[in-house]
């Protein structure tokens, strides 16, 4: 187990690294110039100029740039925004609410899509089954931005106006782990939809296997089957959605965080691009690669304790 977790954090370095390259290169090839950003309409000193540009190597080829970064990156280091401000405190101010966002949407997804779909599986071919998957169908169909504005106006105004109290907040985090129940449901939502119609695909295959044919004739209780041996094998592809999906419900907080007022990662990321702050951009998404790269070993490494034949040699 050991020789495997060095193996794969060795094989994360390249994916590390072409990451990076590409979303450096894709930042750095914008239009425009950062430096001449800072001052805005007015005018800017030619020696401040040229010296700010020495100073973030902006006067270097892009490969230069890229191999000054990346070598700090490796030191633990960030860079700095243009205004002189390092990149780690930024991140850091931000990260906890995006990542209280991203695992609050995580686990309202694996209650409801997994439990929405062990539900439509034991159902399958009834009325509940079809309402389940038309229900999917229209979350996947409905926009996040529509979502969110539409929970916003049943939850924050009619239901306050017909109850007179404020259940779920739906703006800003200042009342706690409440606050992020509506918004991760938002962010989640497509996620919910897709991991629904994957629980109930993967529950009926095994449902339908000779295994689960067996314990049931030799008298095991439906229960233990479903729960000790269908639900068990089916939940491998379950589990690896929702390892790759945290990293993509941190990169998707944008628009939820912008609709719901919520100050992370993700509102930054749309200022810094908006601002021209490249450092910021190329550090947030760094960072974001990492936690997908960890977040994909940890489900690797749960396989082997859900299905006892994976071993890791």
């Amino acid at each position: 187990m050991g020789r495997y977790v060095i193996r794969r954090l060795i094989q994360a370095i390249p994916v590390l690294l072409g990451a990076t390259l590409l979303i450096f290169a894709t930042v750095f090839a914008l239009p425009g110039d950062p430096i001449a950003a800072l001052a805005g309409e007015k005018r800017q000193d030619p020696t401040v100029v040229s010296i700010l540009r020495e100073q973030y190597h902006l006067n270097d080829p892009l490969l230069v740039q890229y191999g000054y970064y990346i070598a700090g990156v490796f030191r633990g280091n960030l860079g700095r925004t243009y205004a002189n401000v390092e990149v780690s405190e930024i991140i850091a101010a931000k990260f906890q609410v995006t990542i209280n966002l991203a695992l609050t949407a995580l686990v309202l997804e694996a209650l409801i899509g997994v439990g929405l779909g062990l539900w439509a599986a034991l159902r399958r071919g009834r009325a509940v089954d079809s309402m389940i998957l038309a229900s999917t169908l229209l979350l996947v169909s409905v926009p996040t931005l529509v979502t969110g504005f539409v929970l916003q106006l049943l939850l924050g105004v009619q239901l306050r106006r017909w109850t007179g109290v404020t259940i779920f907040p739906i703006a800003g985090v200042s009342d706690g782990w409440v606050s992020y129940i509506v918004p991760g449901f938002v962010l989640a939502g497509t996620s919910i939809a897709y991991l629904t119609r994957l629980t109930r695909t993967s529950l009926v295959e095994n449902l339908r296997a000779d295994y689960v044919r067996t314990a049931v004739a030799k008298g095991m209780p439906r229960r233990r089957v479903i729960g000790r041996h269908a639900l068990r094998n089916a939940l491998i592809p379950l589990i690896t959605f929702l390892g790759a999906d945290l990293g993509t419900l941190m990169g998707g907080a944008v628009i939820t965080e912008s609709i719901f007022n919520i100050p992370g990662i993700g509102q930054e990321l749309f200022r810094s691009v908006h601002e021209r702050q490249q450092p910021v951009v190329v550090g947030i998404i760094t960072i974001l690669v990492l936690v997908y790269i960890l977040a994909n070993l940890v489900v690797d490494l749960l396989y082997a304790v859900l299905d006892p034949r994976i071993r890791y040699e």
